[in-house]
């Protein structure tokens, strides 16, 4: 399998994952390839079984963020009580007191506060990553790499190709994914290696649009116009392409909009199914944002109640308009993603009716029992923690709440010494005092 050596995602957290990503996906694709005999040469392909593999690779953790969405439903009203509880007190014994109530309703329910989180930590660079991989494929796929050598070769060997590539990607509104444009191609050229240079080619190549590859185009010289001398070397290219790189007709590097806008009129086929991408992606959100398990309160009234149903009815539309304008591997990403995770949580739905959530909460508790064994931690040991925390916690509330009260009394005694009228008891009462005071000290 060749070496990755294109301009791959320099990130430093998920450029490398997206690497790892990205040699499995050149090992699918060229599995495909080789099983079938050279019959089968599709990158959407290969993406849809690189997003199921992904995705079945994440359902543990998944089920795992189920189990804990599910609990959280049913802690919901003693966590909601407990802040209730100490809802207007910010001092510090206050809110110690709420954190030690808070942990011991987890505790009851043998959950981790975190429980969520760590799920959501693995996952999101993964998928993130994942992302990166499908929106520059030749930097990942060393099969797809190799396809452009030929053309490549000759274009270098053109002379003047740096101001026709960048005439070319100017005409056609090119930028690549490592942030070539029309403005910036004749100085990085100029400061990058031969082989910098061969891998910004294949990358422009690559996000190039059909109508750059047709012999001709409306206001803009294509790449037989540009390269007479490599009509082979193009045609060649373009019919490897043709298998690999297309579904359904599109070119998985053209965005939706951009093959909308040159059907319109004459191939409304293309229009449909270009279009037809951001509406399944829509549509998939949706479905998967009806399945998903809520952990808001029903309350029409209540903020994180209100913030979620916007939430779940911006997310869908975002997806469908962002969809238009990313390529359509991408695009086929998503509705393969949304299609996978659907499917999955139509089971897990199915699978939850089914358990007991009682018997899951002593499964829980049973095995955080065993986990704090091995840190050599008894039961005893934390319930005698809790009580001394508690009683802590208790003591200096009300010691606060005695010394408030003294200070209290002590003003008020003040207040009614200095209105005392001449003459009163309580005038008497407070020259007695003061004589007092003055043979203790």
């Amino acid at each position: 399998m060749p070496v990755i050596e294109l301009t791959a995602y320099p990130g430093k957290i998920l450029g490398p994952i997206a690497k790892i990503l990205g040699w499995i996906m050149s090992g699918i694709y060229d599995i495909i390839y080789n099983l079938s005999g050279g019959t089968i040469d599709s990158i959407p392909l290969a993406i849809v079984i690189m997003t199921l593999l992904i995705y079945m690779c994440l359902l543990p953790l998944t089920i795992k963020q189920q189990k804990f969405s599910k609990l959280s439903q049913k802690m919901q009203p003693e966590i909601q009580a407990i802040q209730a509880k100490y809802k207007n007190r910010k001092d510090q014994e206050s809110m110690m007191a709420m954190n030690q109530e808070t942990q011991l309703v987890y505790q009851k329910y043998g959950v981790s506060m975190t429980g969520s989180c760590v799920q959501l930590l693995i996952q999101t660079p993964i998928l993130l990553a994942l992302y990166r991989v499908f929106y520059n494929i030749p930097a990942y796929v060393g099969s797809i790499k190799s396809s452009y050598t030929t053309l490549v070769d000759g274009i270098i060997s053109t002379n003047g190709f740096t101001e026709k590539l960048s005439e070319m990607m100017e005409g056609f509104n090119t930028v690549t994914s490592s942030g070539l444009n029309a403005s910036n191609v004749a100085e990085t050229f100029a400061g990058a290696g031969s082989e910098a240079q061969r891998n910004f080619i294949i990358d422009i190549l690559y996000k190039l649009p059909s109508a750059a590859w047709n012999s001709t185009a409306e206001g803009v010289k294509t790449l037989a116009e540009q390269f007479p001398n490599l009509q082979d070397a193009i045609s060649g290219t373009m019919e490897r392409m043709s298998h690999y790189n297309y579904m359904f007709g599109l070119n998985i590097s053209d965005t939706p909009f951009s093959i909308i806008r040159e059907n319109v009129g004459s191939h409304w086929g293309f229009v449909f199914l270009a279009a037809l991408i951001p509406v399944i992606s829509y549509l998939t959100q949706v479905v998967n944002i009806k399945l998903m398990p809520t952990t808001a309160s029903a309350d029409s009234n209540d903020a994180m109640a209100r913030q979620m149903k916007s939430m779940n009815t911006i997310m869908p539309l975002f997806s469908l308009f962002l969809c238009f304008t990313v390529p359509v591997g991408l695009g086929v990403y998503w509705v393969a993603s949304s299609v996978v995770r659907a499917v999955q949580q139509f089971i897990i739905n199915k699978h939850f009716e089914k358990i007991d959530l009682d018997e899951l909460i002593l499964q829980n508790q049973e095995k955080a029992k065993k986990k704090r064994e091995k840190l050599g931690i008894s039961e005893e040991q934390i319930r005698q923690a809790a009580q001394i925390n508690t009683k802590s916690i208790g003591s200096k509330a009300n010691t606060n709440v005695s010394t408030a009260n003294q200070e209290l009394e002590l003003e008020k005694a003040k207040s009614m010494k200095s209105t005392a009228k001449p003459g009163s008891l309580a005038a008497k009462a407070n020259l007695v005092q003061d004589f007092n005071q003055r043979n203790n000290h």
